[in-house]
């Protein structure tokens, strides 16, 4: 099999860069278009870029636009106060950015992690992380998850700070790990070494339409959460939706104490016998179908290696509280997250559609990287890291259930506590999509808003 990405040896040795490489040859004449700031400019965070690989439309892409130039947040252009000081590229692929980029905005690229965080040198010299392991050329494991390397990635900047006996933020694109022993043991590291640690889904962030918030103390007797995307993929980011209303419920949240996955003919019985509220899957579906919002079509460009379509199905998933929860998988639309439960002593089912804006998905990176930055300045993540290792777990026990055709999986696990915060300053309120409409033309290069 031809595969798009070149090894990295092989990229710098094309490159003539050899094996300790600190920037990528010559600046391009592109360079003189990117602002140089001056000296009395006040200090800015420096922040290593680690990412799988760096092409239009990938995690890379979307959050290092934010980065690297202005970010639009609740109708306003931002400065994150952010400087990226060092790239360190996984892949390369066909249509691959980074050696550009790197020329044009002079942000050296290296062959190793360990050099980009010491940018060039010997002990760490940024202030902050971002670990941004998705998309790319890898192999799916036999449960049919793609096994991206954050766990790798994550050790290598742990070996860095132990050794500098330094300890920065470190953000961590989606969930920690395809493998829970791996997600559990990043958790551990960082709170023994006290390394501020956030990470998780953009999707809780987008706007609520209509605007809604789970009342103080709410009993919750059953919820629903739907998206049109993949399995596994999509399902993280419709669970981590899920999590960011039920946290909120009566007793905060207590763990999971089981996950059952159906697909396919089990999925078609299940929603024949009901096996979730009918009445608040038709919800949550209105919500999306009041919402009115016009959206571009995504630009034409590589998504990179695609991941298979299973169909609809659905996750059951049991808390230890009683509560019973449902993932639903239905359609095909990258733009579906919707979210609707009951209320103990409420005839009404609430219902809430989360909106991402005129171009799809990637909008919903512009409020991701304003709490990246925030958390950066602070070194407190604006909701818990807890929520994202428990839909670590859940995902590799979901699709542990999937391979074995639909059967329960026990979670004890996943049976742990875990406090909340209100991160409602965190989320787009709508007001941007008056300044970015489905009439602005979308990004198709590198090109940061200064």
């Amino acid at each position: 099999m031809t595969h798009v990405c070149t090894s990295r040896r092989r990229f710098l040795q094309a490159t003539s860069l050899g094996a300790t490489a600190v920037a990528i040859g010559p600046f391009s004449s592109l360079a003189s278009l990117t602002p140089v700031r001056g000296a009395d400019t006040p200090r800015r965070m420096r922040v290593a870029a680690i990412f799988t690989e760096l092409r239009h439309r990938s995690h890379a892409y979307n959050i290092l636009m934010n980065f690297m130039g202005r970010c639009m947040f609740r109708g306003q252009w931002q400065d994150l106060g952010m400087e990226v000081v060092s790239f360190y590229a996984d892949q390369f692929p066909a249509n691959d950015m980074t050696r550009e980029v790197s020329q044009r905005f002079r942000v050296p690229l290296y062959s190793t992690i360990d050099e980009a965080l010491c940018v060039g040198g010997k002990e760490l010299k940024c202030d902050a992380v971002l670990l941004i392991g998705e998309h790319g050329d890898y192999p799916d494991n036999k449960l049919g998850q793609r096994m991206y390397p954050r766990k790798q990635f994550f050790d290598q900047v742990v070996r860095t700070m132990r050794r500098s006996e330094r300890y920065v933020p470190v953000f961590n694109d989606k969930h920690l790990s395809y493998r829970w022993d791996w997600a559990k043991e990043m958790y551990d590291q960082a709170r023994e070494l006290k390394i501020p640690l956030m990470a998780g889904s953009s999707v809780p962030l987008a706007e609520r339409r209509p605007m809604w918030e789970m009342p103080n103390d709410a009993r919750v007797e059953s919820a629903v959460s739907v998206h049109g995307g993949g399995m596994e993929v999509y399902d993280f980011h419709a669970f981590e939706v899920l999590q960011s209303f039920l946290e909120f419920r009566k007793g905060g949240e207590t763990g999971i104490r089981s996950v059952r996955l159906v697909s396919g003919d089990a999925f078609t019985t299940a929603t024949k016998q009901k096996d979730w509220p009918a009445e608040l899957y038709a919800a949550a579906q209105q919500a999306e179908e009041q919402a009115t919002t016009e959206r571009q079509q995504r630009p034409i460009a590589s998504t990179g290696k695609p991941h298979p379509d299973h169909g609809d199905h659905a996750l059951f998933i049991d808390y230890v509280d009683g509560l019973r929860a449902t993932v639903v998988k239905h359609g095909s639309s990258s733009n579906r997250w919707n979210f609707a439960c009951r209320l103990a002593g409420e005839e009404q089912q609430r219902a809430t559609a989360l909106i991402n804006g005129p171009w799809g998905n990637f909008n919903l990176f512009s409020a991701l990287s304003h709490a990246i930055a925030t958390f950066f300045k602070s070194g407190r993540s604006p909701y818990p890291v807890e929520r994202t290792l428990i839909a670590s777990g859940l995902l590799e026990a979901a699709m542990r259930s999937h391979q074995a055709g639909g059967k329960v999986i026990d979670t004890p696990e996943l049976q742990f506590a875990y406090p909340t915060a209100d991160f409602a300053n965190m989320r787009e309120t709508g007001a941007s999509w008056k300044v970015i409409t489905a009439a602005t033309p979308q990004p198709t290069t590198f090109a940061p808003h200064q």
